[in-house]
């Protein structure tokens, strides 16, 4: 796999661990832990009140006969404004558990598709001058990536994330964190080799 210096020139080769990013695709997997990621951001706090618990008078409007017009109970009635809601959402945890195996596997299924598609490109490092979007716009054209892109370093490095910020389609992320909605939601994987060491480190176990 090469490795580019800033410019886009390559630098160097760098042998990627096959257990991490030579698996074959499966789809079945990848989606399961992209629910559950999905799922687990909920907060799961919509809540509204059904006629019982809505505060008001449980007076009968007007006569049950003899008015010509339908039948009707208390002011709270659902066929009201203001009235209760029928079946409406209740607070309710939305968490869902998936094994461990099965997360580490969705993510180096994402991970092996990315190389395969030649959607990865491997720098040394991010060794920006100043924290300038215009300096990261340069380095991203350089390499050619001109859809989104994650980037992963292996540390937080605030000139980098202060450089990216601005950039609606470009995501700065520590290798440790990395995760299958990200590599999901952005095309390009921009990643420095230390990076991709604490990957194989971390998820290769």
């Amino acid at each position: 796999m090469p490795i580019y210096s800033l410019e886009g020139e390559i630098v160097d080769q760098i042998e990627l661990s096959q257990a991490i990013f030579g698996l074959p695709f499966n789809e079945a997997v990848v989606h399961q832990a992209m629910a559950r990621q999905l799922a687990n951001r909920r907060q799961g706090t919509a809540s509204t009140k059904m006629r019982g618990e809505v505060r008001g008078s449980t007076r009968k409007l007007y006569s049950q006969k003899h008015t010509g017009r339908a039948r009707r109970g208390d002011k709270k009635s659902p066929l009201l404004r203001g009235g209760g809601v029928v079946f409406g959402p209740k607070p309710r945890i939305y968490h869902q558990s998936l094994p461990k195996k099965m997360r580490r596997l969705a993510l180096k299924c994402l991970l092996s598709a990315k190389v395969r598609e030649g959607n990865i490109k491997l720098v040394q490092e991010f060794n920006l001058e100043k924290p300038k979007t215009k300096e990261m716009i340069h380095v991203l054209s350089s390499l050619g990536v001109d859809s989104s892109a994650l980037i992963l370093t292996a540390q937080p490095i605030p000139g980098v994330v202060k450089s990216a910020s601005n950039l609606p389609e470009v995501k700065v992320l520590p290798a440790a964190l990395v995760n299958v909605l990200d590599l999901l939601s952005y095309k390009m994987l921009v990643a420095t080799v230390p990076a991709i060491r604490d990957i194989e480190q971390i998820w290769g176990k």
